[in-house]
C-alpha cells in the first residue's frame, strides 16, 4: 500500500479520471523506478499537492529524494533544474519523463523552519535567486511574464464576485492594472529564468554547507527579476498587519530591490497584483484566515497607490 498525502490524493481526484487512474498506477511506478535508478524509497513525505514526494536511500547509500508528478506536471520544473544544473536550486540526479519523476539530492531544513528574523530570510532568498538566475534564460517550454499576468488577472476577474467579494474593488481595479503594466513592460532582453515561488517553504538549507541554500519546486517562466522577489512581498502578511502595511510594505519592496537589483516599482506592482491573486486562492482552498489576512494587506496597499 502506498502512502499519499492527503492534499496530494485530493488534487489527484480533483483531476477526474486521469488523476484516479495516477493514484492506482502509483505502486507500480515506484516500482519501476526503484529498478531503473537503483534505489529504496521510503515514506512519502507530509504536505505538497501536485507531487507524490517521498525519501530515498541509492545502492551506495547516499540520502535522496524522489519526486513523482500529477498528470500534466512537472515538466517545466525539470526544464528549470536542467538548466540551473545545481547552481540555486536543488540538483537532478536524473529524470524519468515517461513517469513524470525527478530524483533529486536531499537537502535539510526549511528556511522557514529556522527561527530566523524575517529581514535574514528576506536576505537569503535574494542571494539565493541571484545564484538561480545565473541559469540561461533561453529555455523553451516555459511561460512568460505575460502569460504569468495574464492568469494572475483571469484569476483575480474570474473569482473575486463569487467569492462574495472579500477585499475591496479599488484593490481588484489596482491588481488587474498592475497585471497590464507588467505584461506591457516586459523586454525579452532583460529577463531571466525565474523560479516563480521562491518562498521561505521552497528555500532549503545545503547539508554540511552552512549558510548556503538552495531552492526547490521551481514553476519556471521567462520574467524580470522583480517578478521573483515580489513572492516576498506577498508572504508574511501578520507581520504586516502588526504596524502600518503600508509603510512596512514599502520598506520590504526597498529592502528587496537593493538586495535582488530590481526596480522597487515593479516589485511593488508584482507584489500587489500576487497578494490580490493568491489571497483569493486561498479563500477558495478553505484557508480563511491566511486568504483575508494576505487580502487586508492588499486592500491597504491599494488605498496607498
Amino acid at each position: 500500500m502506498i502512502d499519499v498525502p492527503d492534499f496530494v490524493r485530493r488534487s489527484a481526484l480533483a483531476d477526474g479520471a486521469a488523476g484516479q487512474a495516477w493514484l492506482d498506477s502509483l505502486p507500480d511506478r515506484i516500482a519501476a523506478l526503484e529498478r531503473r535508478w537503483n534505489i529504496r524509497m521510503g515514506q512519502a513525505f507530509p504536505g505538497g499537492s501536485e507531487a507524490y514526494v517521498a525519501g530515498a536511500t541509492t545502492s551506495e547509500g547516499t540520502e535522496a529524494v524522489v519526486k513523482i508528478a500529477l498528470p500534466g506536471r512537472g515538466r517545466s520544473e525539470a526544464r528549470v533544474l536542467m538548466a540551473a544544473a545545481g547552481s540555486g536550486y536543488v540538483r537532478l540526479i536524473d529524470y524519468d519523463e515517461e513517469n513524470s519523476a525527478l530524483l533529486l539530492e536531499r537537502l535539510g531544513s526549511q528556511l522557514n523552519e529556522l527561527g530566523m528574523p524575517l529581514n535574514e530570510q528576506i536576505a537569503i532568498i535574494c542571494v539565493t535567486l541571484r545564484e538561480a538566475w545565473l541559469a540561461p534564460a533561453t529555455r523553451t517550454g516555459v511561460i512568460s511574464a505575460v502569460d504569468k499576468a495574464e492568469k494572475l488577472a483571469a484569476i483575480v476577474d474570474s473569482s473575486w464576485a463569487a467569492l462574495g467579494r472579500p477585499c475591496s474593488e479599488l484593490a481588484v481595479d489596482t491588481a488587474l492594472r498592475y497585471a497590464r503594466l507588467r505584461a506591457e513592460a516586459f523586454d525579452p532582453t532583460a529577463v531571466v529564468l525565474s523560479h516563480g515561488d521562491a518562498h521561505a517553504w521552497n528555500t532549503l538549507a545545503v547539508p554540511n554547507a552552512p549558510g548556503n541554500f538552495k531552492l526547490i519546486d521551481p514553476d519556471g517562466l521567462i520574467a524580470e527579476p522583480a517578478y521573483d522577489l515580489s513572492i516576498s512581498m506577498r508572504e508574511w502578511s501578520a507581520e504586516l498587519l502588526a504596524g502600518d502595511p503600508v509603510a512596512l510594505g514599502r520598506r520590504r519592496a526597498a529592502q528587496l530591490a537593493e538586495l535582488g537589483g530590481a526596480d522597487e516599482e515593479a516589485i511593488w506592482q508584482w507584489g500587489l497584483l500576487e497578494r490580490v491573486s493568491n489571497g483569493l486562492l486561498l479563500l477558495q482552498i478553505g484557508m480563511d484566515r491566511l486568504g483575508r489576512e494576505c487580502l487586508a494587506v492588499a486592500d491597504a496597499w491599494a488605498g496607498a497607490t
